[in-house]
């Protein structure tokens, strides 16, 4: 069974050829001329100006050497000049390369190296970071984006970014030409350098346009990184549908409903851990001043969905995409289902299979894949990887490394990451739903379930909790909040409170490092009811005077989804 969408996206059905996105960015600029496409910081531009300003920066960096299929990598938080940047690109058949802004030693050196970029765009207050890293072979210049009052480093030539003074034509650029390379988290190894083809942007805009039933009347906003395929495809949605897109800085809880209201925004972007953090903040004037009427938030917890949407009046739709595919699968928004990924969309296709890529029998745990009926509607592969390439898409299909359940009824539901399931006493517990039920107690600010081993020669439940701010949250607490909410077999063993968590630079907890760890001094064991001691204190003790943090803030909120999460700061 497939999901109906109640919408057709007007773009549908494009020739192939105009799946590309100069073809999107000049047939809307004659559709929509002066209406507002883009409001970005001081910056509102039409469509229009957001075509000309392609056009634009093509040219800058033709002058500057770049050719079709050349690589310029862009190191910025949301600003204009990085979705500047990246039209550019896509305008003349070069590569964009959106970094992730949290880069620095030896990943920012890997991915500029493994990319092959020749231009470097890097926002001001972020020049500093190439001080320690050795300039890669193929790069030549770094444009610094901002003001800075010296903009230098050793080894590299840095200059301001060159002004506008003409426009090229669009160049000859096909659907399978690759727009953007986007990076992943590397959480068990080197990142990949996802191939993100033009017409893969044009159907995420289709995709999702006809999922959250977008019209031309409507305003689109998200605090969500540019650089990431979330927001990036965001403002794909609004260029297919004739809308507008409004982005924000980053996601701050204390100023979400503020920046939403000024948005005048009918549409949002959530994550499943900003739908945590807000709920559990105090109730403000602001959250119901808002004109939003639904959200895009994969992995919302289905405890929240319904009270979420009756505090806040916004309607929250689940789905699963990824930067490697499309939004496959989605609810539609007059028959939401909490707890569950969606149906399948009309353009793909999705099975459960056992370890060697059979089908297993619905309503059985099995590893998603999928693919595309439509050409070039997911990437095209890992950049400079053949062999990942090759096992991540064998068999003509892509593995997403996620275990679900597919219902007899068409619907799917995530059970857990491959990798992350724990067997416990011949029971598979999913790592996602304990850490969805713990995430819920009000003085847990983060949390990784991950297997460590048992005597019984399979695997025990461990958890690593980060807790709130001056929150007294002791192991008991958790036993606690656990009993009626977890089957038994499902409520951990050993609990860890700590100062933080291991973490990629996109801020997806590296569950390697702590399976590996496995049980330290500071580790509570529920049967035998208490904690190690640590230098003569208990385990609470010892946890509030830890500060030897893996990486990131402590003070910081981090965002854990499905495919790959920006960094998120909780004020």
């Amino acid at each position: 069974m497939q999901n109906a969408v109640a919408i057709t996206a007007p773009l549908r059905g494009l020739p192939l050829t105009e799946c590309t996105i100069p073809s999107l960015l000049t047939r809307q600029a004659e559709q929509y001329g002066p209406k507002t496409l883009l409001r970005i910081g001081e910056s509102t531009l039409s469509y229009a100006q957001v075509r000309d300003l392609a056009a634009g920066t093509a040219e800058i960096l033709q002058a500057n050497g770049i050719s079709h299929g050349d690589k310029v990598a862009i190191l910025s938080e949301n600003r204009l000049e990085l979705l500047q940047i990246i039209l550019g690109c896509a305008w003349m058949g070069a590569v964009a390369v959106p970094l992730n802004a949290a880069l620095q030693g030896a990943q920012l050196h890997h991915a500029l190296e493994d990319s092959n970029s020749q231009i470097l765009a890097v926002e001001s207050d972020l020049l500093s970071r190439l001080e320690s890293v050795t300039p890669p072979p193929a790069l030549e210049q770094v444009w610094c984006l901002g003001p800075v009052t010296e903009p230098s480093v050793d080894g590299y030539d840095v200059r301001t970014m060159p002004p506008i003074t003409g426009s090229v034509p669009a160049g000859d650029v096909a659907p399978g030409d690759t727009a953007a390379l986007l990076y992943t988290s590397g959480t068990t190894g080197v990142s990949k350098g996802v191939c993100c083809p033009h017409a893969q942007f044009y159907w995420w805009g289709i995709s999702v346009t006809e999922q959250l039933e977008i019209t031309e009347d409507d305003t689109l906003f998200t605090v969500l990184p540019l650089f990431h395929t979330n927001a990036l495809n965001a403002f794909v949605q609004a260029l297919v549908a004739g809308a507008t897109m409004v982005v924000g800085q980053r996601f701050s809880a204390s100023r979400f409903w503020d920046q939403l209201k000024e948005s005048k925004a009918t549409i949002t972007y959530l994550l499943g851990a900003m739908i945590n953090i807000l709920w559990s903040r105090d109730p403000d004037p602001l959250e119901r001043e808002h004109s939003a009427r639904i959200a895009l938030s994969p992995a919302t917890p289905a405890t929240l969905a319904a009270p979420f949407c009756e505090r806040f009046g916004i309607q929250l739709i689940d789905g699963f995409g990824s930067t490697e595919t499309n939004s496959v699968l989605t609810s539609a928004p007059d028959a939401p289902r909490p707890g569950y990924l969606g149906q399948t969309q009309p353009d793909y296709e999705a099975i459960v299979v056992d370890e060697h890529d059979a089908p297993v029998p619905d309503g059985t745990p099995g590893e998603l894949l999928l693919r595309s009926r439509v050409p070039y509607a997911f990437a095209t592969g890992y950049y400079g990887m053949p062999d990942k390439t090759t096992e991540a898409w064998r068999n003509l299909w892509f593995h997403t490394g996620d275990r679900v359940i597919r219902e007899p009824d068409g619907w799917f539901r995530f059970v857990d990451r491959m990798k992350d399931v724990i067997r416990r006493r011949g029971e598979n517990i999913s790592s996602f739903e304990v850490e969805q039920v713990i995430g819920l107690h009000p003085a847990v600010e983060t949390v990784a379930a991950y297997p460590v081993p048992s005597e019984m020669a399979e695997d025990e439940v461990m958890v690593a909790i980060v807790a709130k701010a001056g929150a007294g949250l002791t192991p008991q607490d958790i036993i606690e909040h656990c009993h009626g909410r977890l089957t038994k077999f499902a409520v951990p063993r050993f609990i860890d409170i700590v100062a933080d968590l291991p973490k990629t630079e996109n801020g997806k907890i590296r569950k390697v490092v702590l399976r590996e760890r496995g049980r330290t001094p500071s580790t509570w064991d529920r049967e035998s009811d208490k904690a190690v001691m640590l230098d003569g204190r208990s385990l609470h003790d010892a946890a509030l005077m830890i500060r030897q943090p893996f990486g990131g803030s402590v003070a910081g909120s981090r965002l854990s989804q499905r495919g790959h999460t920006p960094t998120v700061v909780e004020e």
